[in-house]
C-alpha cells in the first residue's frame, strides 16, 4: 500500500506567517500524496468582535449560531484555506482547497445534544473517499477547511481533529495512512507548561494510567481519543507533535506517537 499523510495543522501556527509559512514548504516537501486539514486560528474570533457578534465556547468548542456560521465559512473556507493553498503552489506542490459541500467530499448532521444547543456544528456523517483519491492520484495535495454540509443545503462547522480523523479513518481502506496532529506544543506533555516533557510514546494502557493519575491536561484528551479511534479504523500511526517539527514528526524523532498494544 502507498503511503498517505492525513496532516492536521492548527493552534496558534495558523496565525504566525513566518511559522505557518515554513510549516507548508516543509509539508510541500513531503513526496507522499498527503491531505492537509486546518483549523482556523483567532482570526474568525478576532473578526466576530469586529463586528460585534458575541462568541461562545463550550468545553473549548464553538457555539456556531447563523452570524459566526457566515464567519467562519468566510474565514475558514475562504482567506485561511486559499492562503495555504497559494503557498503550497508558492512551494511547486499543486494542491486544491475544499470543503465538504466541495464535491460533496464530507456529508455532516448538525449536532444533536440532550441539553446544549450547539448551533450550526456538525458531525462528520460520510467521506468521498473516490473524489479525494483521484486527486490524490494525480498528485494534487488536498487541502480542507473544517466547514461540512448536510446535503440539503446547510453548511455546518465542524471540529478539525474530527475531520482529519474520519479522512485517515476513510483513506485507510487505500492506503497506509499516517495521521499527524500538529500545533504549537512539542507532544503530549507530562506538564502542560513544560514542552521538554515529551511522552515520546503512547499506548491505550498507558493513556488509561495516565488519564487516571490525571498527568494528560484537558485540551489535549479530545486529540487522544480521536487518536485510538482512527487506530482502531485502521489508520496505521497516530502522531502528535510542534508543527515546527514537521519533518521530525515523520520521521519519529519528534513528537508522540500514539499507537495500539
Amino acid at each position: 500500500m502507498d503511503k498517505l499523510y492525513v496532516i492536521k495543522i492548527g493552534g496558534n501556527i495558523i496565525d504566525n506567517e513566518v511559522k505557518l509559512a515554513s510549516f507548508l514548504a516543509d509539508f510541500a516537501s513531503i513526496e507522499e500524496k498527503k491531505i492537509l486539514v486546518h483549523g482556523g486560528g483567532k482570526l474568525a474570533t478576532r473578526l466576530a468582535e469586529k463586528l460585534g457578534i458575541e462568541q461562545q465556547l463550550v468545553d473549548g468548542r464553538r457555539i456556531t449560531d447563523a452570524e459566526t456560521l457566515k464567519i467562519v465559512t468566510m474565514v475558514y473556507a475562504g482567506f485561511i484555506n486559499k492562503n495555504i493553498v497559494a503557498v503550497l503552489q508558492a512551494n511547486n506542490c499543486n494542491a486544491i482547497g475544499l470543503c465538504g459541500a466541495d464535491g460533496d467530499t464530507i456529508l455532516a448532521h448538525k449536532r444533536q445534544h440532550p441539553v446544549l444547543d450547539y448551533g450550526f456544528v456538525g458531525d462528520v456523517d460520510a467521506i468521498n473517499t473516490n473524489l479525494i483519491n483521484n486527486l490524490l492520484e494525480k498528485n494534487i495535495a488536498v487541502v480542507f477547511a473544517p466547514i461540512t454540509h448536510d446535503q440539503q443545503g446547510q453548511l455546518l462547522n465542524t471540529n478539525a481533529d474530527t475531520i482529519a480523523q474520519e479522512i485517515a479513518r476513510s483513506m485507510s481502506d487505500l492506503y497506509n495512512v499516517q495521521l499527524i496532529y500538529s500545533f504549537e506544543k512539542s507532544g503530549v506533555l507530562l506538564d502542560a507548561n513544560d514542552d521538554t516533557t515529551v511522552i515520546p510514546e503512547i499506548k491505550p494502557s498507558s493513556y488509561l494510567q495516565l488519564k487516571s493519575k490525571n498527568k494528560i491536561f484537558a485540551g489535549m484528551i479530545p486529540k487522544m481519543d480521536n487518536a485510538f479511534a482512527a487506530l482502531k479504523s485502521g489508520v496505521g500511526k497516530v502522531i502528535i507533535g510542534k508543527a515546527e517539527n514537521l519533518k521530525g514528526l515523520i520521521n519519529g524523532s519528534s513528537g508522540t506517537t500514539i499507537i495500539n498494544e
